[in-house]
């Protein structure tokens, strides 16, 4: 049986409303759960996930928007917590390959398409725009290079002719929700 002092400690980057945080904390809380959400981290004062941070009682800061400064005072507070994984959660920031490479540890990312298509914003507009049949959602380690680390899992969705962006999104949400809990089981 998995302890909860034994398993890994997780800090989850958001700068938004942090549904995937919820989603990842909510996973966490089951017995067969190999990690536990520790840290919360957001460059954005009025992130809504700070706030549910707070109600689980993890411990979360707001970080200046400034990039350099997140990033050392991230690292600062991943040490001192233990951290052994970062999930990139709704994480509006490309972060340096310093970072990347000072943190040591794994780092991974949830995208709204079925990388290596469709890397950057505006995925399901493109996706649309583009008339693909299927999209989804893809959890990668992060590199140097925007959504081009390696794949973890991907969860993939069919483009009906009634979806527009805002449907697809809703639609892709949810998956991103079972995608990213699975992928960090399978790292661990």
């Amino acid at each position: 049986m998995v302890t909860l002092s034994s398993k890994l400690k997780v800090a989850v980057f958001i700068s938004g409303r942090g549904s995937n945080l919820k989603a990842l904390i909510k996973s966490s809380k089951l017995k067969k759960s190999k990690y536990q959400v520790s840290l919360v981290l957001s460059n954005k004062l009025n992130a809504k996930g700070l706030d549910f941070a707070k109600k689980n009682k993890i411990k979360n800061y707001f970080i200046e928007k400034k990039l350099s400064t997140f990033e050392n005072k991230a690292l600062r507070l991943i040490k001192i917590n233990k951290i052994k994984i970062i999930c990139l959660a709704g994480f509006m920031r490309i972060l340096s390959s310093n970072f990347i490479k000072k943190a040591g540890i794994p780092i991974l990312n949830i995208h709204p398409s079925l990388l290596p298509k469709l890397k950057g914003l505006n995925t399901h507009e493109r996706a649309i725009k583009a008339k693909y049949k299927f999209s989804g959602c893809t959890v990668h380690h992060v590199n140097e290079k925007l959504d081009s680390g390696k794949i973890i899992i991907q969860k993939k969705i069919k483009i009906l002719k009634s979806d527009n962006p805002k449907t697809l999104a809703k639609k892709i949400l949810k998956l991103e929700h079972i995608a990213y809990a699975e992928a960090l089981e399978k790292i661990i």
